[in-house]
């Protein structure tokens, strides 16, 4: 496979869908909410999934598309070539604030990342990677991750993990918290993992993602020296949602290990 031609192709998609989406805000979004009051989808997210989707069939039919939305089929394996996409992460701030939102794409081979995008649409910012071969940031290589410690470190983590809650122990977070330099929560998991592979953040943390949300970005990441796990230390599940941790090498392992104490 020609990873230099899908990759031009992927960037064409991905420029044409932002491009969608910003025209979008001339007229009015239709907005839903999925598993709960702060789980939004709008009638753009579901049309720009659907863009992708026919973008890709067209391109060649016998690739598989994972996408958020479920506008396509259903994916089971990884096997074969398989996209997988969340064409708006931070469906939140797309709806309240028009910015700090993103298209975020991985394409896979037999469950190996091949190529990741990670695209800011309104600041036409774009964060990708071709395995092997480098990470780029518009253009320019990303360097590899630099040595830091844990005191020196800035990490994204939403605030409500600090307060008692089912998925984690709560006292040891606030641990972390007052260890490292500061703490940063932007809304959007892609956002903050394009942070972190290009040094903006040390760290980011989750209980929940879906495979949309960081299938792009486990590709960047191997090219900077990020690692990508659940909380366990595991390799992540790229067809079911999983706890997430992305850091730099350095202190990677001292989060897991001192201050991740799942319940």
């Amino acid at each position: 496979m020609d990873l230099k031609h899908v990759d031009k192709f992927a960037k064409e998609m991905i420029f044409e869908a932002g491009r969608r989406i910003r025209q979008s805000f001339s007229y009015d979004l239709k907005i839903e909410t999925k598993s709960g009051a702060n789980d939004l989808v709008t009638n753009v997210d579901r049309e720009t999934e659907l863009f992708f989707i026919e973008s890709i069939k067209a391109f060649d039919a016998t690739h598989k598309v994972l996408g958020e939305e479920g506008m396509g089929e259903k994916v089971h394996s990884l096997e074969g070539p398989v996209w997988i996409i969340d064409p708006i992460d931070g469906t939140m701030n797309f709806v309240k604030q028009h910015r700090h939102f993103f298209i975020t794409i991985g394409f896979y081979v037999d469950g190996v990342g091949k190529l990741g995008y990670i695209f800011d649409v309104m600041r036409e910012d774009l964060f990708c990677a071709i395995a092997g071969e480098g990470a780029w940031y518009n253009g320019s290589p990303l360097r590899k991750l630099q040595p830091l410690t844990i005191d020196e470190a800035v990490i994204g983590i939403n605030a409500s993990w600090v307060t008692p809650n089912k998925h984690i122990n709560h006292e040891k977070i606030i641990e972390l918290v007052r260890t490292v330099r500061g703490t940063r929560s932007y809304g959007s998991a892609a956002m903050e993992i394009a942070f972190v592979v290009s040094g903006k953040l040390d760290a980011y943390i989750s209980m929940r993602l879906a495979p949309w949300d960081i299938g792009g970005g486990i590709v960047i990441a191997k090219e900077v020296g990020a690692i990508a796990t659940n909380l366990n230390g595991q390799d992540c599940d790229l067809l079911n949602s999983d706890t997430f941790i992305i850091a730099n090498p350095y202190i990677h392992h001292k989060i897991v290990k001192d201050y991740i104490e799942e319940k």
